[in-house]
């Protein structure tokens, strides 16, 4: 793979590469919709992600070239620059265009992206490209920012200069993952722990529905007014700034204060997912992985009735796995509408199970998934 890209590098720009990179994309195995709640999330590098391979050019110019898409860019080095388009370049340019907002110091740069993430999959292809770009920049010009600092400076990127107004377990999951461990994230203070997280005989199996997620056209936003709606009504007796300030059996008793029945589901879910994420943690750091697999199947049923994010295309995927024999436990990943489910796998039946998955969702849903088998990889790193 890597030589390939550097053989291409070489016939595109004239000149060998000087550096290269990786940056992961990443599933979170456990804790949906509750980064925005305050909660916490168990979020883990996958094996794919994008490589970046970059050589300086005495041009003084930005070069961006991809494999993956035709649109590339040539733009002068200068002081700031602004999001043109919806091509993907602009997400690197933006990483660009906050180092300098920032005062750091850049000059011409040939860069060639390769990614093996599906696009609009829910597997964080924009902020792999994102840290990736960061973490790069910083090493070439001595920039001197932490990884924390890079993984914020990804988020501005994203919520400022793209205009998705989405949460940091992306970018810090890409930036902080480590091989065979999960991170148990509190979205609200940035702590994170280290999980043990060792599949033995399972692969981590990604299913893309191939119904591609867009937030924007999503109910995103009115999920988020819905957890407002529930917090606030949960104030009036609770001091509480977020909804995963407290556990289940405060908001059962507490649950009478949110008199709309659709909030109450939401609310509900939040609280406790949260909950399942502590219990997840706990299964996991004692290798007890059947118990990690039922606290799967329950998250995906509360997004499925109680937060009601799934859809016909994610439902099939975890229906098919909660009655197949080598799987311990699935359920979507990501914002839902769309996008990825995962699960757990037996290596010795990942064969069988990718032929009879996608037979079974393409009888129900008239197209074929794509199924990719993984392991819990390394957060963004120089090659």
């Amino acid at each position: 793979m890597l030589e390939n890209l550097k053989q291409q590098f070489t016939e595109l720009y004239g000149q060998q590469n000087k550096n290269a990179f990786f940056a992961p994309g990443r599933v979170n195995l456990i804790g949906e919709h509750i980064d925005y709640n305050g909660g916490l999330v168990m979020p883990c590098a996958i094996t794919m992600g994008t490589y970046l391979l970059t050589a300086p050019n005495k041009d003084g110019v930005f070069r961006f070239k991809s494999t993956n898409f035709e649109e590339t860019l040539e733009i002068a080095v200068q002081d700031s620059y602004e999001k043109t388009g919806k091509e993907w370049y602009n997400y690197p340019l933006g990483v660009i265009h906050h180092f300098l907002a920032q005062g750091k110091s850049v000059g011409g740069l040939d860069l060639l992206y390769h990614g093996n993430l599906p696009i609009g999959s829910s597997l964080s292809s924009s902020a792999s490209i994102e840290v990736v770009t960061a973490f790069a920049m910083n090493e070439i010009y001595h920039s001197g920012f932490s990884k924390l600092d890079l993984v914020k400076l990804s988020k501005k990127v994203e919520n400022e200069f793209i205009g998705v107004n989405s949460g940091i377990m992306d970018q810090f999951a890409v930036a902080f993952g480590e091989k065979n461990k999960a991170l148990k994230l509190n979205c609200d203070t940035l702590d994170y722990e280290a999980v043990e997280c060792n599949l033995g005989d399972h692969f981590l199996a990604i299913i893309n529905t191939n119904k591609p997620r867009k937030l924007t056209e999503s109910k995103y936003n009115e999920r988020v007014g819905e957890c407002q709606t529930a917090l606030k009504a949960l104030q009036a007796e609770l001091d509480i700034q977020n909804l995963c300030d407290i556990h289940t059996d405060t908001f059962e008793k507490h649950q009478s204060l949110i008199a709309d029945a659709t909030v109450l589901k939401r609310a509900k879910h939040v609280v406790e997912e949260n909950d399942r994420v502590l219990e997840a943690a706990e299964a996991l750091d004692q290798n007890r992985l059947a118990d990690f697999g039922r606290l799967m199947f329950a998250s995906h049923d509360s997004l499925q009735h109680l937060y009601e994010v799934s859809g016909i295309e994610l439902d099939t995927i975890v229906e098919f796995c909660k009655g197949f024999d080598g799987v311990t436990g699935a359920r979507m990943t990501g914002a839902g509408f769309g996008g990825c489910a995962i699960a757990l796998v037996k290596k010795a039946s990942f064969d069988d199970f990718s032929k009879k998955i996608t037979d079974y969702y393409t009888s129900k849903i008239g197209y074929a998934p794509s199924v990719y088998s993984s392991e819990i990889g390394t957060g963004v790193v120089e090659l």
